[in-house]
């Protein structure tokens, strides 16, 4: 015996010996009587009145019964249509003779002697027989492997519909007989029999059966015909709806029948509706963030159109069959084309629909922010339905910020690129959530992130101060910001602690129930607002801003309208008393345009000379050094026209402004070079340095001497009184017009290069050291920026701890060694102004000595 078989003999017990058939020979009975209802309350005068008898006919019934009940032991035919129903006559559709039926009628009849005699009794019962016949020797011998094989398929609905023919084909060769020789002859002509015989047999065909195989089965044909249904409105009877309608009715019609379309059927079909409507929305709606597309109201139409549609049809056609009326009974309900829904479920589908477009977005939501400047305004106005509820706004931050901790806050993000996503978040959260809520929650971690990093005030201030219309800004410039300087009307004053306190404010209202206890609520919660007020104390940025500024009035520019417009806007927010060296700063620049034009007036600068040639102009900026940051204070010799034309200024000067004298610093100017040599004139706009350089090799010989000038290193430092990093500074920049070139002999020593060698001359030179410098060097010089006029603040430190360091020596010399904490101690009382730096500071400083 197998395992199946061991299995389904323990849940269906073979048959007792009373059971079998009996053979026609009536055995040697005893004659007592049959221990059951009394023979005295028995009303059968037509039956045999004593035990013996009534068992011999009894046993000879069931023999007859059971013979003609048999299966034959092979499997089905191949097909029960009509064409080959003759096929089944004979062998499986028996004929019932007079006698066959008369046996079966004692057997199952309620007015039979022995069938009363034996009420009660499992192993009398010729149905339970039956289904014994049915499921222990004809099915799990000869029916249930062939379905095990189809199951095995590699098509899954391809072997639905074999299991189902086949199922079919069974279900109507076990119930032939019944039906038509055994039930008619029992009480209420056994309906209440042939339901439970069915009811049996569908379990046995369900139960018998793999069940995930048939899981796989049923959700990958439910899922193909529901995905073909939602391919065609529903709403369009087109022959191509109507075959497919046609032909799913009657697959579920006939999955039904059999037992395949009970309530797992419904489970199966709502967990793969779930997953058509995930699918759904994110392949169409995915990364289609435009405004114009109107997603959500795209996406109920759908669900109303096709989805419920679909849904309601397979219901439908689950609770019903061709042979009895819909059971489903609705309250409320839109009718149309036969297809009821309740207005209660369509609308919890398009609350669905709407919550798993909500999802997609919270996930989208980074890249979306990322490209707000390209059009993803749609994307935002999506979540706008989706977070209404508490859950849902915590679930939205909870997985931004994730997402920016994951894709933003590392530290090979550019400090620019945080910015402008920083701006970009602003942005679109202003539109999701005006209330700021949401803002607040997801901008505090970027806030102290870019807090931490040495560069945000830097490119805050630079950018604020940046060309809007500029085509190429430079890599710490953020053009989204200059932009907003630009159409920002609202200088964004400051904002009032106490403007909860408002009693006059008649627009009042309370913060948001899900906001945070330091919630802070902004009226004017723009974009450049937000950046100024990145940092806790001004201190930081005002000190930027005037290094900045600083830089810009050094630079030149006839208009100042965006300095002085940021500066009212900083003013607004700092105060005048915070900003008044920026303010002095910017008068200084104003009224040197006016100093200049009297002096040039009065000492007849730039007038031309007897010989008609023009003079060398020279302007003059005139600083009040008390307000202005540390400045670059290098001096070196200038070419002697230019110390002429400046003594001449000063004396102006002097004369205009009798209590103030002028004190030069060269390293802060610019000049703009002509250059004549053999084959081309060259016209560069440099710093003064570099003006002094190629000045010191013109040629003192005249026209007439045709030999190059040729200096060294050494030779300009002595000549020039500078120092050697601006020389070499020099040289390399003109190195990089292809002014100067270096010998190959010596790298020191440098030649005006009067004519430009020809292109063979060049491809044979291309190879050597020289070459390789000179186009090092114009590389560095196209891509160079003009040094800096003001000092940076490493320079500074760097400068006072040069002075520290001689306090430092002094100490140790005197004193001996002594510990860290207690030079810092000495150093804050000996030293002017005292001692900003503190142990750290100090320990690194001497570790690098």
């Amino acid at each position: 015996m197998t395992a199946v078989d061991r299995i389904f003999t323990a849940v269906f017990p073979p048959p007792s010996e009373a059971s079998l058939p009996t053979p026609k020979a009536t055995p040697v009975l005893d004659t007592g009587t049959f221990e059951g209802t009394p023979e005295a309350h028995l009303d059968i005068d037509w039956e045999p009145q004593d035990s013996a008898t009534e068992q011999v006919q009894w046993e000879r019934a069931w023999h007859t019964a059971t013979t003609f009940l048999s299966l034959p032991k092979e499997e089905l035919p191949s097909a029960h249509g009509k064409e080959n129903k003759n096929r089944l006559h004979g062998k499986w559709w028996k004929s019932c003779t007079p006698e066959i039926s008369a046996a079966i009628k004692y057997l199952v009849s309620p007015d039979s002697r022995g069938l009363l005699l034996r009420q009660n009794q499992k192993q009398h019962d010729l149905l339970h027989w039956y289904f014994e016949e049915v499921g222990l020797r004809h099915y799990i011998h000869f029916v249930r492997p062939p379905l095990l094989q189809a199951l095995k398929q590699g098509n899954l609905t391809e072997g639905l519909t074999n299991v189902v023919t086949y199922l079919e084909r069974a279900f109507i060769v076990y119930l032939h007989n019944l039906k038509d020789y055994v039930l008619p002859l029992c009480h209420n002509k056994g309906e209440e029999k042939e339901s439970l015989f069915t009811s049996s047999l569908i379990g046995l065909f369900t139960y018998s059966l793999p069940q995930h195989r048939i899981n796989d089965i049923l959700r990958e044909y439910l899922k193909e015909r529901a995905e073909a249904m939602l391919q065609v409105d529903g709403k369009l009877q087109t022959p191509q709806r109507q075959y497919i309608d046609r032909h799913t009715t009657v697959i579920l019609w006939r999955l039904q029948d059999i037992g395949l379309g009970d309530s797992r059927m419904r489970r199966i079909f709502a967990e793969v509706m779930n997953e058509i409507l995930s699918v759904h929305i994110r392949r169409t709606y995915a990364g289609r963030w435009q405004s114009h597309l109107n997603v959500a109201a795209n996406l109920h139409d759908w669900v109303e159109n096709r989805f419920a549609r679909v849904v309601v049809e397979v219901l439908s056609t689950l609770d019903t069959s061709p042979t009895k009326k819909p059971t489903r009974k609705h309250k409320t309900t839109i009718v149309d084309n036969d297809i009821e829904i309740t207005l209660t479920d369509l609308g919890r589908w398009q609350e669905i629909a709407i919550s798993r477009l909500g999802a997609l977005r919270t996930e989208e939501l980074f890249d979306v922010v990322v490209e707000w400047e390209n059009g993803s305004k749609g994307a935002i106005d999506d979540l706008k339905r989706y977070v209404t509820t508490t859950a849902a706004r915590t679930h939205l931050t909870n997985v931004f910020s994730e997402s920016l901790g994951r894709r933003l806050l590392q530290p090979g993000a550019a400090t620019t690129e945080i910015l402008r996503v920083y701006i970009a978040i602003i942005r679109a959260f202003a539109v999701l959530d005006p209330k700021g809520v949401l803002l607040d929650r997801v901008a505090r971690p970027v806030r102290l992130y870019l807090r931490d990093r040495d560069d945000t005030v830097a490119i805050v201030v630079s950018s604020l101060l940046a060309d809007a219309g500029d085509s190429k800004p430079a890599a710490d410039i953020l053009p989204e910001l200059a932009q907003e300087m630009e159409s920002s009307t609202n200088l964004a004053a400051q904002e009032d602690d106490d403007a909860d306190l408002d009693f006059d404010d008649m627009e009042w209202m309370p913060d948001p129930v899900d906001a945070g206890p330091d919630y802070k609520k902004s009226k004017h919660m723009d974009v450049i607002g937000a950046l100024i007020s990145l940092f806790e104390t001004k201190d930081i940025f005002v000190k930027e801003f005037q290094q900045v500024l600083g830089e810009r009035l050094l630079k030149g520019g006839q208009d100042f309208e965006k300095e002085i417009r940021v500066l009212e806007l900083l003013k607004a927010r700092f105060g005048e008393a915070a900003l008044q060296a920026c303010e002095v700063m910017l008068r200084d620049i104003l009224d040197s345009r006016r100093v200049d034009s009297v002096i040039r007036n009065d000492q007849s600068l730039g007038v031309s000379d007897a010989g008609g040639e023009p003079q060398t102009e020279v302007h003059a900026r005139i600083l009040s050094h008390l307000f202005w940051p540390s400045l670059h204070s290098e001096s070196f010799s200038l070419p002697p026209e230019i110390s002429a034309i400046q003594a001449r200024y000063e004396k102006g000067f002097e004369t205009l402004k009798q209590s103030r004298k002028l004190t030069w610093l060269p390293a802060l100017g610019q000049a703009t070079v002509h250059l004549e040599l053999q084959d081309r004139t060259v016209t560069e706009v440099v710093q003064t340095w570099q003006a002094s350089v190629i000045h010191a090799f013109q040629n003192d010989a005249g026209p007439s001497h045709n030999s190059p000038v040729t200096k060294t290193v050494a030779q300009l430092t002595s000549e020039l009184a500078m120092s050697d990093s601006l020389v070499r500074n020099g040289l390399t920049f003109w190195v990089g017009k292809l002014v100067l070139r270096s010998l190959p002999t010596d790298p020191d020593t440098y030649r005006v290069l009067e004519t430009l060698p020809s292109s063979a001359q060049q491809r044979t030179a291309s190879g050597s050291a020289s070459t390789l410098l000179t186009t090092a060097a114009a590389a560095d010089a196209a891509t160079s920026t003009p040094a800096p006029a003001l000092r940076s603040e490493e320079d500074v430190v760097r400068e006072k701890m040069e002075i520290f360091w001689q306090f430092v020596v002094g100490m140790l010399t005197n004193q001996g060694a002594m510990p860290l904490t207690r030079i810092v101690m000495m150093l804050k009382v000996v030293v002017p102004g005292g001692f900003p730096f503190g142990n750290e500071e100090l320990k690194e400083f001497l570790e690098g000595r």
